[in-house]
């Protein structure tokens, strides 16, 4: 496998209550994408939907929905790779009832759908003198590792609360990944303390790429995401980080540095020989 090189384009939007708004917005997105040679566009978590648990099943959509569609629909015409971000899904449940997971698709240059995946551990927490949030309490955890084939070769994907678990990030590591994206929507109370850090470590240990992608600060939500979209490499650096505010955040990622860095620091057991 030959290494390349992979422009990125982060768009760090603030979500409204309208979700055709947030989807019209996103044509405006990927004409810069278009116009700055980008190959990989991101969005962040729940970018079409305000963060909010008693919203979530009012905005799902089944997988082939609306918004799904529309996704795809930019995908191909404007030919760039493309992490949708999270959106509420509709689906049945094993038990058959109907449920609603918190679920990330990625698509090709032709629109096709090449990664999905709902979100593994729920955003459940109770900080004392911070955020209390229950995602369970509208929400169904999904039981999938994903990693998937891509042209610059295999990505990993994963939703917010999942960067918490290193035995998650390894498995996608042993699986080939060497980039992760992470659609993700931390708040101001974890956000200024963990958010990087925990960028920083989950690409030291896997020695990989990880892309973070945020929706931006919206002071009139019940919820305030931090923000901050984020890349960082192998050598655990940060190649890039945003602010808080709305806006497009360029980053251009060498995946030589996957290969370089593993040679030079042999740390992982990835069950085969990269390249």
């Amino acid at each position: 496998m030959k290494w390349i090189r992979m422009k990125i384009l982060q768009c760090q939007t603030a979500v409204s209550e309208n979700k055709q708004d947030n989807l019209d917005r996103m044509r405006a997105c990927f004409e810069e994408a278009a116009r700055r040679g980008a190959d990989l566009i991101t969005f962040g978590e729940m970018f079409t939907c305000p963060y909010e648990t008693p919203r979530f099943p009012l905005y799902a959509e089944e997988e082939g929905g609306a918004s799904f569609q529309h996704f795809s629909a930019l995908a191909a015409e404007y030919g760039l790779l493309v992490s949708a971000g999270s959106i509420p899904e509709k689906a049945a449940a094993p038990d058959g009832k109907t449920a609603v997971y918190n679920t990330a698709y990625v698509f090709d240059r032709k629109g096709q759908m090449i990664g999905k995946h709902r979100k593994m551990h729920l955003f459940d927490i109770a900080v004392r003198g911070g955020q209390t949030f229950r995602e369970s309490d509208t929400l169904t955890a999904g039981d999938q590792v994903t990693v998937f084939d891509t042209e610059f070769g295999k990505m990993g994907l994963c939703v917010c609360f999942d960067l918490r678990f290193p035995g998650l990030a390894m498995e996608m590591v042993r699986r080939g990944a060497v980039v992760i994206l992470v659609p993700a929507a931390f708040n101001q109370t974890t956000g200024p303390v963990h958010w990087q850090l925990l960028f920083r470590a989950r690409a030291l240990d896997g020695q990989c790429f990880y892309v973070g992608t945020s929706p931006a600060l919206n002071p009139a939500a019940s919820y305030h995401a931090y923000g901050h979209s984020i890349v960082t490499d192998p050598w655990g650096s940060v190649l890039s980080e945003a602010d808080e505010r709305e806006g497009l955040w360029e980053t251009e990622i060498d995946l030589d540095r996957v290969r370089d860095i593993r040679e030079q620091l042999p740390v992982l057991c990835t069950g085969g020989k990269l390249g």
